[in-house]
């Protein structure tokens, strides 16, 4: 089966787009957005507890792990199956996204240290990509706080046929930007986006922020963004020489 890249992908990608070449073998890096580069996984319990509420139904703090970081219809479903909810799927998903973009309306707090690495990487025309599990409508009100220059493309979670934690998302950016998942770093901080990215192949770069994230090969975990830079995230992708082989130092 052939696959296509929406075309969403590709109005962000230049003309003159050309992989590094100052001998990097770090290709591109893909980062999530709630929670990782914005502090907004609160944002979303909050919108999800209220809806329920006006639902007549009060939703259990120990199911904030279970929803965070996961698709919209695997939250909602699963808070509707938990609360008994009298609600649709598709109504539910409308009033939650309704609801959030309420808030991210009134500004979007960035984490500690996104600015700077974004604006590190833009320096070093570093290929980027927001790939988030958040819906189209979403990203783009927050790429206003984020900057939409600072990222090559953006992948939302209703863009794919499978969102995290399937590779899908995480191989889409990839095709997008003509590079290869294996030496690429990608930016997480729930198991449900690591889960994601490392089944891409990608290399991964943890910062949990809402639940703890155990370190695993081919996963390095951090406390914040202000552990990450670009020469950090290069660190993480094994050196190539000219012919394809690996740089032996």
């Amino acid at each position: 089966m052939t696959s296509t890249v929406p075309a969403s992908l590709t109005s962000r990608v230049p003309e003159s787009f050309t992989l590094p070449a100052d001998g990097a073998a770090l290709e591109a890096v893909f980062l999530d957005m709630d929670g990782t580069l914005v502090d907004t996984e609160g944002f979303w319990w909050d919108a999800e507890a209220e809806v329920f509420a006006d639902l007549g139904h009060e939703l259990d703090e120990a199911w904030r792990d279970v929803v965070v970081g996961g698709p919209m219809s695997r939250s909602a479903g699963f808070l509707i199956e938990m609360t008994g909810a009298d609600i649709a799927l598709p109504e539910l998903t409308v009033l939650l996204n309704d609801r959030f973009e309420a808030r991210i309306d009134r500004g979007v707090p960035l984490m500690p240290g996104a600015e700077r690495l974004l604006a590190e990487l833009a320096a070093h025309r570093v290929p980027t990509a927001l790939v988030s599990a958040s819906h189209r409508r979403i990203i783009d009100r927050v790429l206003v706080s984020l900057g939409p220059a600072n990222f090559t493309l953006s992948v939302a979670g209703d863009e794919t046929p499978r969102t995290k934690p399937y590779p899908d998302p995480y191989l889409l950016a990839a095709r997008g930007l003509a590079v290869d998942p294996a030496r690429c770093a990608v930016i997480e901080d729930t198991a449900t986006g690591v889960a994601s990215a490392e089944a891409a192949g990608c290399r991964v770069v943890a910062v949990p922020s809402v639940a703890p994230i155990a370190p695993a090969e081919g996963r390095t975990v951090v406390g914040s963004l202000e552990e990450v830079n670009l020469s950090f995230l290069r660190s993480l992708i094994t050196p190539m020489n000219g012919d394809g082989t690996v740089r032996v130092s």
